[in-house]
């Protein structure tokens, strides 16, 4: 069966949505109980639609559900606030690391889908890896000095906008370093 195309984004954002929802109508802690819940449905869902699962909705599911029922059964909020930072230390390091075997992780990625020069992915990956290390910065000093609702709010829209506007700053490196196919 081919997955419709509102899928991926439907199942990457479901999740983060209702997450928000619940917060703001429930609490954290029934919020997080959901997170968990919808972040595995959400894997179920392209499981089944698409008979394989990609490794980004596996590695969320696992960490929310790593942490998510870490913050549930210590009745912590710690544990959820950390991954976001664990995840992006996790995504820069890989990112960067990746440069020394001369194989860009966003290449491995996205290569078929964004043909670049070697110099173009690596600069690239220069950037994203840099830019995951200063969200996992921000994360922490917005969890850390502010309330959770805020923390929440900077989560979804924050974290959201800031990345859209990283993706927007990278389109003239990437046209420029295009390679026609």
């Amino acid at each position: 069966m081919t997955a419709p195309g509102w899928l991926k984004p439907a199942t990457d954002w479901a999740p983060l949505i209702l997450f928000f929802i619940v917060n703001k109508t429930h609490g954290f802690l029934p919020a997080t109980a959901v997170l968990i819940a919808a972040s595995i449905i959400a894997a179920a869902i392209l499981w089944v639609i698409e008979r394989k699962l990609p490794m980004m909705p596996l590695v969320t599911a696992a960490l929310v559900g790593i942490f998510g029922g870490l913050t549930l059964w210590f009745e912590d909020e710690t544990f959820v606030k950390l991954k976001p930072t664990i995840a992006y230390l996790g995504l820069g390091a890989a990112t960067l690391g990746s440069l020394a075997f001369k194989k860009p992780l966003l290449q491995v990625l996205m290569g078929a889908g964004l043909p670049l020069t070697p110099e173009g992915w690596r600069v690239l990956s220069v950037r994203f890896g840099l830019f995951f290390l200063a969200m996992a910065g921000l994360n922490e000093l917005v969890w850390r000095t502010q309330s959770t609702d805020f923390w929440v709010d900077f989560k979804v829209f924050g974290g959201i906008g800031l990345t859209m506007l990283f993706l927007v700053t990278q389109l003239p490196l990437i046209r420029r370093h295009s390679v026609a196919q």
